[in-house]
């Protein structure tokens, strides 16, 4: 009898041990699982402090090293620059037309009454490539400031619209001048059409 009571205890014993152990076991998982929010926790906090060293850095890099002005560099064959070559080539057209103008008929020369200007001379064609260069100036400055081009809002004080208003009319005058040659006489219509067109020029520059 003794002896069954001793296997009865002992076997409750075991059983009380396993029942401890096993609430042993549930325990242990509580931290477990605590310790890996925790560990969690501390990477993230980790990468957010290091995304805001990051932003830092970058912000003390962008603050250091100022931002440079960019410079406006127009290139070299723009319809702009276009114009202003051709504006340019038309005045040293003209300079070298009026320096080859022949001679007129004065008491040193016979028959000048049937006295005609040469028509197809050096100064003749200098004076048709003038034109040329004019009108293809005055053609591809219209084109390149259109829309700058405010006769009222902008007024006759602007130097913008005495460049245009001057420019247009020299050409104008110097292309009509080469039209009344040789039978008429030209050269001083064509000489104020060419100042007209270099004060022109001399406004914007």
């Amino acid at each position: 009898m003794n002896g069954s009571i001793k296997t009865v205890g002992l076997f409750l014993a075991l059983l009380a041990g396993t029942a401890h152990a096993g609430d042993a076991l549930h325990g242990i998982d509580l931290p477990h699982d605590a310790a890996a929010l925790q560990a969690t926790d501390l990477q993230s906090y980790l990468l957010a402090g290091n995304d805001v060293d990051a932003s830092n850095a970058t912000r003390n890099v962008a603050s250091a090293t100022p931002a440079k002005p960019v410079e406006f560099s127009e290139p070299l064959l723009s319809l702009n620059k276009v114009h202003e070559y051709l504006g340019i080539a038309t005045i040293i057209a003209a300079g070298l037309t009026a320096l080859t103008a022949p001679g007129g008929c004065d008491s040193s020369k016979t028959n000048c009454a049937n006295y005609q200007p040469p028509i197809n001379g050096t100064h003749a064609h200098l004076g048709r490539a003038t034109r040329t260069l004019a009108l293809s100036a005055v053609a591809t400055g219209i084109a390149a400031h259109w829309d700058d081009m405010h006769l009222f809002e902008d007024g006759l004080k602007d130097p913008d619209t005495q460049h245009w208003l001057l420019a247009g009319a020299g050409a104008l005058i110097l292309a009509n001048a080469v039209s009344k040659a040789p039978a008429h006489v030209h050269s001083a219509q064509a000489e104020l059409g060419a100042a007209a067109m270099l004060v022109a020029i001399k406004l914007v520059w």
